[in-house]
C-alpha cells in the first residue's frame, strides 16, 4: 500500500488468475492507478498414474503425485471365510410362499456345509411371512449367540399394493437387526414381480449363504 501528499492511497493487489498476462492497472484519482491486478500464472499440478504403486485397477507414482495425493491413505479391508471352526449362524425363514423359501433354505444349508460349518452351528427359526423377519433378526442378533444372521423369504408381487408395502417393512427391518443388534444380517428376500423371476433365482439359490459367508 502506497499513500500520496493528499491522503489518497493506492493499492496494490495479487489476484491468482490464469488468464492474460502483464499488468492491467485499474484507472484511480488523477488518471493514477487506484489498483494494480498482477495476474498470476495457473499452476496445474498433475495425477500420474504409473505402475509403481497399484490400487484397484489405478496405479499412482510416488514421485509425481500431488500433496494432496500424498495425505491419502487407502486402505482395502475384504473379508475372506477361511476357518468356520467357532463360528455359529442362525437362519430367519418365511413360511409364506414355504415352495420358494424352502428351496432357498436347502441351498444355504448346503453352502454352509460346503464350507465346513457343523450343522449345530446353524439354528433355523421360522416365521410367518417376510415382515415378521426383521423383528426375530434383531432378537436373535442381540442373544450374541451368532456371528451372522441370513434372512430368507420371498414376496412376489400382485394386483394391490400390498406387495410394496411387505417389501419396505422387511427391507427395513433387516437394515434395524443389523444396526440395532451389531451382528451382520444379510438380506436374502426374494422380490419379485413373477415366478419367472423366482424360477431363476430359486436356480442361484446357493448364492444367499455365500453373501453370509
Amino acid at each position: 500500500m502506497a499513500s500520496s501528499g493528499n491522503g489518497r492511497c493506492w493499492i496494490q493487489e495479487r489476484f491468482l488468475s490464469g488468464n492474460g498476462s502483464g499488468m492491467l492497472p485499474t484507472p484511480g484519482p488523477k488518471g493514477r492507478p487506484f489498483a494494480t491486478i498482477l495476474p498470476q500464472p495457473r499452476k496445474s499440478t498433475a495425477l500420474s498414474f504409473s505402475s509403481s504403486l497399484r490400487l484397484q485397477g489405478f496405479a499412482v507414482d510416488r514421485k509425481q503425485r500431488s500433496s494432496f495425493a500424498q495425505g491419502l491413505a487407502i486402505r482395502r479391508m475384504e473379508g475372506s471365510l477361511t476357518k468356520t471352526q467357532g463360528l455359529r449362524f442362525a437362519v430367519v425363514v418365511a413360511r409364506f410362499n414355504e415352495i420358494v423359501t424352502k428351496q432357498l433354505l436347502e441351498g444355504a444349508l448346503d453352502t454352509f456345509s460346503k464350507y465346513s460349518v457343523n450343522t449345530e452351528d446353524i439354528d433355523v427359526v421360522c416365521v410367518p411371512g417376510s415382515f415378521e423377519i426383521g423383528i426375530v433378526a434383531e432378537r436373535l442378533g442381540k442373544s450374541h449367540k451368532y456371528h451372522a444372521i441370513l434372512c430368507i423369504g420371498a414376496v412376489i408381487r400382485g394386483d394391490t399394493s400390498h406387495y410394496d408395502a411387505v417389501v419396505n417393512s422387511a427391507a427395513s427391518g433387516v437394515l434395524s437387526a443389523s444396526l440395532n443388534s451389531g451382528v451382520p444380517c444379510i438380506f436374502g428376500v426374494l422380490t419379485c414381480d413373477d415366478m419367472d423371476q423366482v424360477r431363476y433365482r430359486i436356480y442361484m439359490k446357493d448364492h444367499f449363504a455365500l453373501r453370509t459367508l
